[in-house]
């Protein structure tokens, strides 16, 4: 089983993923959790230009193939040898992030995205993906300071990112599940592990 996890920036995703796995773990699953970009060395490199190194300019489509190429080291290197295996993977971003912040927000072609993330997955395909939804103006101030460079980049990208996931989410996976982020973590759990039970 190959779940995804992703929403906008401030969305409690990290909490939701601590939660998660926790709930997977009592249920007797073997889980790999990773995040993406990052879990190889490759990724970690990758990640850290893109995040950090803000004096290294990037353009928006040298941005996404970046983020590809981490992606394609994640699934070759982690994720696939740990479905093989048996695992239950739980992934901190995948494929749709991509679409979201380079295609709806950054405005490159979101088919194209796509398109690109299928060769640089090899078609690997979440069974789940959940996405955490927020109003743009909350996200941002959650996020407050210490903002990344994505983070930086303002209310009309964020609020783009999320319509964008809204819109493209029905894509990512054959079983999606959009949760609002606004509740206590507890019953936030709560409407994923419903959901997910039923599923498993």
């Amino acid at each position: 089983m190959f779940i995804s996890v992703d929403g906008i920036d401030g969305a409690g995703k990290s909490t939701q993923l601590d939660l998660l796995e926790k709930w997977l773990v009592n249920r007797g699953a073997l889980v790999a959790r990773f995040r993406d970009p990052g879990a190889t060395q490759l990724g970690e490199a990758i990640r850290e230009i893109l995040l950090h190194r803000e004096e290294i300019p990037l353009a928006i489509r040298s941005e996404m193939l970046l983020y590809m190429a981490a992606r394609a080291q994640l699934v070759e290197e982690q994720i696939r040898p740990a479905l093989a295996s048996g695992k239950t993977v739980v992934c901190d971003r995948y494929l749709l992030a991509n679409v979201v912040y380079q295609g709806n927000a950054g405005g490159l072609e979101i088919e194209d995205i796509w398109q690109v993330g299928r060769i640089a997955t090899g078609n690997l395909r979440p069974d789940i993906t959940i996405v955490f939804d927020l109003d743009a103006s909350i996200a941002l101030q959650r996020v407050g300071s210490g903002q990344d460079r994505l983070e930086k980049r303002g209310f009309d990208y964020f609020q783009a990112v999320r319509e964008g996931f809204l819109n493209q989410v029905r894509f990512a996976s054959d079983n999606c599940l959009v949760v609002d982020a606004t509740p206590s973590p507890e019953a936030i759990h709560k409407k994923v592990t419903d959901y997910l039970a039923k599923l498993l």
